[in-house]
């Protein structure tokens, strides 16, 4: 195989030490590109300058395939901030809060308004979080709960999408990688296929209702749950919520607004799009990756377009406002744009450096293909935890993923599911992950209260999830994941089951009192008002 050697491995190497390092994947990535660039032109500083902006980053931006992912990725941006500001988000989750009687129906309620919002992935938190916290207050569910809920709908419902900005930026790397080894496929095709395989993100969306309606809370969370339901208090002693009650989280509007402002786009969105397809012959027949970028682009041209009228015919805002809004949307893609030219730009270097090539060629013999995914799930994980970023471990972890499992012929699908699902469960263990932070702030919990409560149901998903992926890397069947969500199930129920007979009888006694707390917790009423004093009682280590 041709390659350079073990010096191969240093560009990879600097772009992962340097992202745990800086958590800068912008910095991470460009030094990891001139570093590899330098090697290859032999050791001449300016030649690399050189070709590093005429080779590598001004080719990556101007290729046709590119330049359609980064406009469409402004066309996103701009969509989404317009969105975020219209109020229609909060205005559809306020319309359902008069049919929230219980605990349970008001959880299940954020979930929903999760999977609502699902085009904007970071304001989830900041549209839901504010409007909830106070039922959750008022039913006597803690703010960890809330934040826990809030965090499993941010980016694992976003990266089970193809048509928003997580989604083109996947299939921006896959494409990337598939030219780089010559593979002739769709990378709209292939995203699809891969969904199944993205485990980590389908068990932490369903294990939402399954805690809910099993009443499957245990560790830190069912203490955090038993805290408010027993003594009414938020917090715990020693705990420092992420904001005040009159902090603004997100822009507000000026003026109240309507839920038709956020479902009438998102269904103009929609009919376009499919609609647009349907002329290709889709779902039959396989559409070409520029024209599902053309369709996608016209689809959200037309909802901004929408929803610009209906912001003003309601007078949400005035045209001057939402054009800026627009254009400061389309502005905070500048981010993932540059992230994406870089690791394109690092994929070609490491093709040339033949990376994937030499780790290849230590492992086989030594590893068997089908053991590849786990391992890639492992590593994804690890990366995602220490720098907080599950973007930053995509554009590292693909461009070697692919060819790693096309050398040692593991199963290809598999394989990019791993680096997905490893990139999503360590961004959702790790406690400096945006994600997190956000949660905690959208829910008014106390962040280090979150992750602990969180960490022990992603650490659960995360082992099961690994199990399926070494069964997964012998048999490559999409019907893994069934497994993987019945296995979860159970051991959410064994694992609450147990705690409950641990803590005896006065916790099943507490339970039944929660119970009954549901049905008329609305009405009650003392339960209107929940005192803002911490607990002095009943810490944490209890």
């Amino acid at each position: 195989m041709d390659h350079m050697g073990i010096i191969s491995l240093i560009p990879p190497i600097l772009a992962i030490g340097l992202s745990i390092a800086f958590r800068n994947v912008v910095i991470s990535l460009g030094v990891a590109v001139f570093v590899g660039i330098l090697i290859i032109v032999g050791g001449n500083p300016v030649d690399t300058s050189l070709s590093m902006f005429t080779d590598y980053l001004v080719a990556q931006a101007t290729d046709s395939y590119n330049a359609g992912v980064v406009v469409l990725l402004f066309f996103i941006g701009g969509f989404v901030a317009l969105v975020e500001r219209s109020g229609g988000g909060a205005a559809l989750a306020k319309s359902t809060t008069k049919f929230i009687t219980t605990r349970a129906r008001a959880q299940f309620s954020v979930w929903l308004g999760g999977i609502a919002i699902f085009f904007s992935d970071l304001g989830t938190p900041l549209i839901l979080g504010p409007i909830f916290e106070k039922i959750f207050d008022k039913v006597r569910s803690s703010r960890e709960k809330l934040a826990w809920i809030l965090d499993s709908m941010m980016s694992p419902v976003a990266v089970l999408i193809p048509f928003i900005g997580w989604g083109i930026y996947i299939m921006g790397l896959i494409a990337d990688a598939f030219e780089n080894e010559g593979i002739e496929a769709s990378e709209f095709d292939t995203f699809v296929q891969v969904i199944p395989f993205q485990m980590y993100a389908i068990l932490t969306v369903i294990s939402v209702p399954v805690v809910i309606f099993f009443k499957a809370d245990f560790g830190p969370m069912r203490k955090a749950e038993r805290r408010v339901l027993e003594t009414g208090q938020r917090y715990w002693p020693d705990s420092t919520p992420m904001r005040g009650e009159n902090t603004v989280v997100a822009e507000e509007v000026q003026k109240p607004s309507r839920a038709i402002v956020i479902w009438l786009p998102l269904a103009v969105l929609f009919i376009t799009l499919f609609g647009i397809l349907g002329t290709m012959g889709f779902p039959g027949e396989q559409v070409a990756g520029g024209d599902f970028r053309a369709a996608l682009s016209t689809a959200y041209l037309f909802a901004a377009i929408t929803l610009v009228v209906l912001m003003l015919a309601f007078k949400v805002n005035k045209i001057g406002a939402i054009i800026s809004t627009y254009v400061k949307g389309m502005e905070k893609m500048i981010n993932v744009v540059m992230i994406l030219i870089l690791a394109w730009s690092l994929g070609s270097v490491l093709t040339e450096m033949g990376t994937a090539n030499f780790i290849v060629e230590m492992l086989q013999g030594n590893v068997p293909g089908s053991i590849i995914p786990a391992l890639i799930f492992i590593s994804a994980a690890l990366m995602s935890f220490a720098t907080g970023t599950s973007w930053g471990t995509f554009a590292v972890m693909i461009p070697l993923a692919i060819p790693i499992a096309l050398g040692l012929d593991a199963p290809m699908l598999v394989s990019i599911g791993a680096v997905l699902s490893g990139a999503i469960c360590g961004d959702h263990c790790s406690p400096i992950s945006d994600s997190t932070i956000l949660a905690s702030t959208g829910a008014g919990s106390d962040h280090i209260d979150h992750v602990k409560t969180q960490l022990p149901y992603a650490l659960t998903n995360g082992s099961i999830v690994l199990v399926m992926f070494i069964i997964a890397g012998f048999t490559a069947s999409p019907y893994t994941v069934i497994l993987g969500v019945v296995l979860m199930i159970a051991a959410f129920v064994l694992i609450a089951r147990f705690t409950r007979k641990r803590d005896g009888v006065l916790g099943e006694a507490r339970d039944r009192t929660g119970a009954e707390f549901d049905s008329a917790s609305i009405a009650a009423s003392g339960a209107d008002r929940v005192s803002d004093q911490h607990v002095e009682t009943n810490p944490k280590g209890s």
